[in-house]
C-alpha cells in the first residue's frame, strides 16, 4: 500500500508545505554551553533573527552510551577526535530538568520549541510538555524502536537522513506508516561537521522527494548560507541550521553553527529567493499587462479606399500594440477593405470582407 503523505500540515500555527515559506529551525543542540541562562538567551536570539522554531535535543549521557574508554567508544577523527562518547555527551546534553522551563520560556516569548528525543525516557518527558513535533536525528533513523515510539505519539515528524541509504529511509518510513502518520518531512542531511560544500549533494534532496513522494527539507551543517538558500529554491519546506550566540565562545557544536546576524541574513535571502521563484501562476503581472500596448500589432502604412485589396505595402507589424494581432497578417493579404482608412490607422477585426 502506498502511503499518501500530507502536502501541508501545521506545527503549532506554522503551515508546512510546498508554496509556503520554509519553516526555519534554529537548532540549539549543545550551544547552551552548560548554562540554562545562555539557553534562554539563545532562544530569544533565534526568534529575533527570524527563526520559526527552536529545536533542542533530549538525552543524557547514560541514555546515549556507556562510560567506557575502550577503543570502540573513543572518537578518532573530526572535531571531537580523542574524546570518549560519554565525555562528549556529558558536555553536550540538555538536562531533563531544563526542559519544562525551556518550553515555558518559548511559550511566553511566542517561539515554537520542539525536540529530538533519543530514547523513550526523553519521549515521555516531551509528551508531558506537549511537544508539538518530533525530529528523528540522522544517527537514530535506524533505531526503529525509537521511530516506532515517536510515531505512536501522533505528532508531525521531521526525519533527518544523514548516512542513510534509500532502503534505510524506506524502512524507517514503513515504521511510521504502520502507525498512520502522514505529517512527515524528510530532511536531506550530510552528517559531517562542518560539511564541506563539495559534499553537500543537494540533488539528493530531490531524489528523496521523488522516491517517496514526500515533503523534503534540509538539515544544514555548513556555515555558508548559500546551501540553505539553494535548498529553498529547490523546494525545501523545512530548513534547520545549528545556531549559537557566538562561535567565539566555543562549545561542542560551535564550529558548524551560525550566529544571529548570519541567520538573519539567511531569512532575508530565503524570502527574496522565494519571491523571485513565485508561484508559477501563468497570469502576467499588472505591469506586464500594461506594457502589452508597446508590443507589435497590425497598422495601415498606406491610406486605402473602401473596396481596395490589401497588399503587403498596405499593412505592417509595428509598435504599438493597439491594432489587430500580428497572427492575422497572412490571412489579410488579398482581402478587400470594408472602409476608408488612413495611414497610421489600426487594423481592426471588421476591416475586411466577411
Amino acid at each position: 500500500m502506498t502511503q499518501n503523505y500530507s502536502k501541508e500540515f501545521l506545527i503549532n500555527n506554522h503551515l508546512i508545505g510546498q508554496g509556503q515559506p520554509p519553516f526555519l529551525v534554529a537548532e540549539i543542540s549543545a550551544n547552551h554551553n552548560g548554562s540554562i541562562e545562555r539557553a534562554f538567551q539563545t532562544i530569544l536570539a533565534a526568534k529575533d533573527s527570524g527563526a520559526n522554531a527552536v529545536k533542542i535535543q533530549s538525552y543524557t549521557p547514560d541514555t546515549m552510551t556507556i562510560k567506557s574508554s575502550s577503543t570502540d567508544f573513543i572518537i578518532n577523527e573530526g572535531l571531537w577526535s580523542g574524546r570518549t562518547l560519554y565525555d562528549l555527551y556529558s558536555d553536550a546534553y540538555t538536562p531533563f530538568e531544563w526542559h519544562k522551563p525551556l518550553f515555558e520560556f518559548g511559550s511566553q516569548h511566542n517561539i515554537t520549541i520542539f525536540s529530538s528525543p533519543f530514547d523513550e525516557t526523553a519521549l515521555e518527558i516531551l509528551e508531558s510538555l506537549n511537544c508539538p513535533a518530533y525530529k528523528i536525528a540522522s544517527f537514530e533513523l535506524i533505531d526503529f524502536k525509537l521511530v516506532d515510539a515517536v510515531s505512536k505519539c501522533g505528532k508531525p515528524m521531521i526525519m533527518s537522513t544523514g548516512m542513510a541509504s534509500l532502503d534505510e529511509i524506506g524502512d524507517a518510513l514503513e515504521v511510521v506508516k504502520k502507525n498512520g502518520i502522514n505529517n512527515v518531512v524528510l530532511l536531506h542531511c550530510v552528517s559531517s561537521y562542518p560539511t564541506p560544500l563539495s559534499e553537500v549533494n543537494l540533488e539528493f534532496m530531490r531524489v528523496i522527494k521523488n522516491e517517496f513522494d514526500i515533503a523534503i527539507g534540509l538539515s544544514d551543517h555548513t556555515i555558508d548560507n548559500s546551501v540553505a538558500v539553494t535548498a529553498a529554491a529547490m523546494g525545501a519546506v523545512v530548513i534547520e541550521k545549528h545556531f549559537t550566540i557566538s562561535r567565539s565562545d566555543g562549545g561542542v557544536d560551535s564550529d558548524f553553527s551560525v550566529e544571529p546576524k548570519e541567520f538573519s541574513d539567511l531569512v532575508k535571502e530565503i524570502k527574496k529567493t522565494k519571491m523571485i521563484i513565485g508561484n508559477g501562476n501563468p497570469l502576467r503581472s499588472e505591469a506586464e499587462i500594461n506594457n502589452r500596448k508597446y508590443r507589435r500589432s497590425l497598422y495601415f502604412t498606406k491610406s486605402m479606399k473602401k473596396g481596395e485589396k490589401i497588399t503587403e505595402k498596405h499593412i505592417k507589424s509595428i509598435r504599438p500594440g493597439f491594432g489587430l494581432s500580428t497572427k492575422y497578417y497572412e490571412s489579410l493579404i488579398g482581402k478587400t477593405i470594408d472602409r476608408n482608412v488612413e495611414k497610421g490607422d489600426r487594423v481592426l477585426m471588421g476591416d475586411v470582407e466577411k
